[in-house]
């Protein structure tokens, strides 16, 4: 463990921390799982209840996870089989790194791990034999290039050098290019006799540095041909071109060309790869002919920058010669930037203060240079932002005050854009939710809530429904109606109206009467479920309809069960003539007291009319000698409510000029209809009621007269004398009687007494005609003038403001 220099810096509030420490270790490759690499907590001078505590992880932008934290011991372990070749390739040193995340506060520690290379490849060759035709004219120092060979480990495990076997014409010569790789040529070092050996078999050993070592061999097989003592010639020793990274199938690379001495067939030259890297086999192709090199799959820059080729020019007497290529690849902008999480956090509280963190992310851009530089921001307005405190490291913080129930939750978009041309860039969309807190009160749809009913409704009868709204979410938003206790007319309102706690529905406790009570007011709140809860108030009136549950009442004329009030009017009496006016009332209001009169029914309905608004009876045309002195009109007094409500009153009309004339004809007064109508009725009921007053009174005449005939026995027995009683008052003197002034009176007498049910009276008129009933059946007239004449015989005169007593 190699742990390095611990850097610890302040950092401002709501910023990300920097490093707080950056170990490297050094492992072999091929570990088995769960081998220890080294002492996390130890190395970085952490306690492990800190590790606990703070929910240390690995955060780690590879798809595989090869090491693994143990937070309980404090370790680091290994979780993956890690194969150097495989990770890094050719690459040295060989390391990966990760981050160490804390929170609680927020802690980032760097970790990296070098892995070391074992020897666990041996060197092998992409053919297993060499095939050559060597002219025996080749001369001495002919080089002959032979294929490398291939070690996967690095440094001393790596390829280290070449056997050839022993043999009397080939020795071999060892290179290395720039990169380090080693390439080999065979040179001849004796001339070849094709009469001696026609053909010679070799192999080719390589061999690396590892312990054990290990080895790799290829055939070589060699025709000798006849003579051929021109080899072909390179024009350039090493060619050189660039090529952009991801060029199409085809793109031209360059030409490489190479000329020979001889004629005929053995002047033709043919080229070929002599030492064609593995990675490259499908890359490169080369026209034998024309030696034109092109592109035959994509080239990726961040796989190789730079390419070495060895290109071999032969003729047809297998003479050669060799040059090398190198390929520098241009970078494009082909690498759009990769954005990983580290940490986010969801939801956050809507009281978080600005500058709050809500997440890490970390950038990358495999391309170099300006392609690789990369600029990260939060697309569209929002109320956060994005802050960079370590390369590649970006932080999410809030940048004002949230508030949920303007926004519940939030869709923020991450664009990170190279700089490259053109520009790639890549979203990354984090949800995050916005949790409550009580801080709305409900509110009311209404300022003021005004509602109506209509009197002699039935209890419990919902009213109106009172709604108010909440923002907030949950129990915060769960709002209960109370009603506010107050008095109406010394009475709570609860006596009058209820309200559901949950539904907020206002109903009706009684039936209510308008005129009795016409409007309430009182007030409401609604209250939320939140800790400390919050409120709000709002007045309600009830304003309570009439119904027309009233009929009219009429004030006049006065109607009794005893007597008949008739009007006069006198036969001189002109159109339009005012008879009596119908006055009636209604104790509903609006519309259901608005009254109409109407004419019902009348003796003659061509004599008089009634006033529709004001009750008004009017003669309509001129009284004449033939109308009959008795009318009776009926009138019928309605509301304008729905349904309308009516009062009948009857007023008996005497057309007359003198009261004899009247009572004359209501002498030969004729029955109405109606009272036909009940005739039987009322006689079958007077019968009985006759019948039962005349058994009552017989029963009752018996009764006294045995009484007395029993107290005049006693008197009569007891001897005691007896006095007379007389009146107070009483005297038998001539006109001094027990009346104390001299009367005059006429009694008119007659057999009809069925109107004795009615009394028609008139304050103040002057021509009334008042009838009472009298126990004999007859009507009696008593004149109240003192100056009417005591003669018997004398003419009867009566003023228009006396009355006229009729008893049936």
């Amino acid at each position: 463990v190699i742990p390095s220099l611990c850097l610890w810096t302040r950092r401002k509030r709501d910023e990300l921390p920097l490093v707080s420490g950056h170990i490297r270790y050094s492992i072999p490759e091929e570990m088995k799982k769960g081998s220890l690499i080294g002492n996390v907590a130890q190395d970085l001078g952490l306690d492990l209840k800190r590790l606990r505590s703070g929910r240390a992880r690995i955060v780690s932008g590879e798809s595989i996870q090869y090491t693994e934290l143990k937070a309980d011991k404090g370790t680091l372990v290994v979780n993956e089989r890690i194969d150097r070749e495989q990770l890094c390739g050719d690459v040295t040193p060989c390391s990966f790194s990760f981050e160490i995340i804390l929170e609680n506060p927020m802690e980032l520690h760097q970790v990296t791990v070098e892995i070391t290379d074992i020897n666990d490849h041996s060197p092998t060759f992409n053919e297993n034999t060499l095939r050559f035709i060597i002219s025996e004219n080749a001369v001495s120092g002919a080089r002959f290039s032979l294929t490398s060979a291939e070690d996967q480990d690095v440094g001393v495990n790596g390829l280290k050098e070449y056997f050839l076997t022993e043999n009397n014409n080939f020795v071999l010569e060892q290179n290395s290019n720039t990169d380090g790789r080693k390439y080999v040529k065979m040179v001849l070092q004796k001339p070849l006799d094709r009469e001696t050996n026609p053909s010679l078999s070799l192999k080719l050993i390589a061999v690396d540095g590892g312990t054990p070592q290990r080895s790799g061999t290829v055939n070589i097989d060699i025709t000798v041909l006849d003579a051929n003592d021109n080899a072909p010639v390179f024009n350039q020793s090493v060619y050189k071109a660039t090529v952009l990274e991801n060029s199409p199938k085809d793109t031209y690379v360059i030409t490489v060309n190479a000329s020979d001495a001889d004629h005929g067939s053995n002047g033709v030259v043919t080229y070929h790869f002599s030492d064609l890297h593995s990675s490259l086999l499908n890359v490169l192709k080369i026209n034998e002919n024309s030696g034109v090199i092109s592109i035959q799959s994509p080239i990726d820059y961040e796989k190789g920058r730079k390419y070495e080729l060895g290109i071999e020019a032969k003729d047809q007497g297998g003479l050669t010669d060799s040059s090398k290529v190198i390929i520098e690849v241009t970078d494009v902008n082909d690498n759009a930037p990769t954005i990983s999480v580290m940490s986010f956090t969801s939801p956050v509280s809507e009281d978080s203060p600005p500058g709050t963190t809500i997440g890490i992310i970390n950038v990358k851009d495999l391309d170099s240079g300006d392609n690789g530089q990369v600029n990260c921001k939060i697309e569209e307005n929002s109320p956060f932002k994005i802050k960079s405190n370590l390369r590649n490291y970006y932080t999410l913080v809030t940048d004002t005050v949230l508030d949920r129930e303007g926004v519940s939750d939030y869709n923020i978009t991450v664009v990170a854009t190279d700089s490259g041309l053109p520009p790639l860039s890549v979203r990354r969309t984090f949800h995050l939710k916005v949790s409550d807190v009580n801080d709305n009160a409900p509110v009311f749809l209404q300022s003021v809530y005004n509602t109506f009913i209509t009197e002699n409704n039935s209890p419990g009868l919902s009213v109106l429904t009172l709604r108010a709204k909440d923002p907030d979410e949950n129990q915060n938003a769960r709002v209960s109606y109370i009603l506010e206790e107050t008095n109406v007319g010394g009475s709570p309102i609860s006596d009058f109206v209820s309200v559901n706690a949950e539904s907020g529905v206002v109903h009706a406790v009684r039936s209510f009467d308008y005129e009795q009570i016409k409007e309430l007011l009182f007030v409401v709140k609604a209250q939320d479920g939140g800790s400390p809860p919050l409120s709000s108030n709002v007045t309600v009136k009830i304003l309570i309809q009439d119904q027309n549950d009233n009929p009219p009442q009429v004030l006049y004329p006065v109607q009794t069960g005893g007597s008949v009030v008739a009007e006069m009017v006198p036969r001189s009496a002109d159109v339009g003539y005012l008879v009596t006016k119908v006055v009636a009332v209604d104790v509903d209001s609006g519309q259901n007291a608005w009254l109409s009169y109407k004419l019902q029914k009348a003796t003659d309905r061509a004599l008089f009319e009634v006033g529709l608004q004001n009750g008004e009876i009017r003669t309509i045309r001129q009284v004449s000698d033939k109308d009959a002195v008795k009318q009776r009109l009926t009138v019928i007094v309605e509301d304008n409510g729905q349904p309308s409500r009516s009062a009948t009153v009857i007023v008996n009309v005497a057309v007359a000029d003198s009261f004899p004339e009247v009572l004359s004809e209501f002498t030969d007064f004729t029955h109405d209809k109606e009272y036909k109508d009940n005739l039987t009725f009322y006689l079958v009921l007077a019968l009985a009621v006759v019948s039962f007053l005349f058994i009552t009174c017989l029963v009752v005449i018996i009764s006294v007269k045995i009484y007395r005939w029993r107290q005049s026995r006693i008197l009569y027995q007891s001897k005691l004398p007896v006095i007379p009683y007389y009146p107070p008052r009483y005297s038998d003197t001539l006109g001094t009687g027990t009346l104390p002034h001299v009367y005059n009176y006429e009694v008119c007498r007659t057999t009809d007494s069925r109107k004795s049910d009615c009394k028609f009276g008139r304050a103040g008129s002057q021509n009334v005609l008042i009838m009472e009933p009298s126990s004999t059946g007859t009507m009696q007239r008593i004149q109240s003038d003192r100056n009417i004449l005591d003669e018997p015989d004398s003419p009867l005169e009566v003023s228009w403001s006396n009355f006229l007593f009729f008893f049936f």
